[in-house]
């Protein structure tokens, strides 16, 4: 009865601490911070060694140069591994940045058309849908009609079947063409997904990091190779203006 009297009370304090701003630590408590009369305990490779007293799973610690970490607070007695704390913190931390640095965050991008687009815009456009999909992203197509243009719907529907058709490898229509307003939209999706679009843009870009490596002078020469390239292309669209 006391003892539940104690128990309750420790509880009703830590409710109250936590509510004036108060917060449990997240941290396990390791050596002399484990304030319990015996616990479980786990060796370095993971045997299992039984229930012994907390001084002698500190002087087995002390013995292997480890920590004596409590794994499973909750547990009867509590669990506790002898393992090196700081280490075992360093690779959580490196696994965790890990985890994020590949987590996919679903992404749609927007690219806006006229009806009437002239033929260099469309490809300046579909371009940058060609690069949103190859990233793995996917993509809001938006034909904004104005004026007139409202009463000739069939021209944006057309639009958006080319566009879709010609991205059809990279993507896929994910949500059909639909009139919103002054505005009709579709979504395309990739046909690849976040994850592997990430991947492969990291092996590329080792890979050039690799060559760059092994061939220093080869992006000099090429650069070094295009520029003269420039005064011949010039030629013909000064012709072309001649004539």
């Amino acid at each position: 009865m006391v003892q539940s009297n104690r128990r309750n009370a420790a509880v009703r304090q830590t409710v109250a601490w936590c509510y004036r701003g108060g917060s449990i630590s997240a941290e396990p408590r390791i050596n002399d911070r484990i304030r319990v009369p015996e616990v479980r305990l786990v060796g370095p490779s993971g045997e299992q060694v039984g229930i012994v007293p907390l001084a002698k799973a500190l002087e087995l610690a002390q013995e292997y140069d480890l920590d004596l970490v409590e794994v499973a607070a909750t547990a009867r007695p509590p669990v506790c591994k002898l393992m090196d704390y700081g280490k075992f913190k360093y690779e959580s931390a490196m696994k965790a940045r890990e985890a994020r640095k590949n987590q996919a965050h679903t992404v749609i991008k927007e690219m806006k058309l006229r009806p009437k687009i002239d033929p260099h815009d469309y490809d300046t456009k579909k371009g940058h849908v060609v690069r949103f999909l190859k990233q793995g992203d996917k993509v809001k197509i938006t034909i904004m009609f104005r004026g007139r243009e409202q009463s000739r719907p069939e021209l944006g529907f057309r639009l958006l079947q080319r566009l879709a058709s010609d991205v059809e490898d990279l993507g896929f229509i994910e949500s059909n063409p639909k009139q919103d307003g002054r505005n009709m939209i579709m979504v395309l999706g990739p046909h690849k997904k976040k994850t592997e679009a990430m991947a492969e843009a990291r092996e590329a870009q080792a890979a050039r990091k690799a060559d760059a490596k092994a061939n220093p002078g080869r992006s000099q020469n090429s650069a070094e190779g295009e520029e003269p390239s420039e005064a011949p292309a010039e030629a013909p669209a000064e012709a072309n203006a001649e004539a």
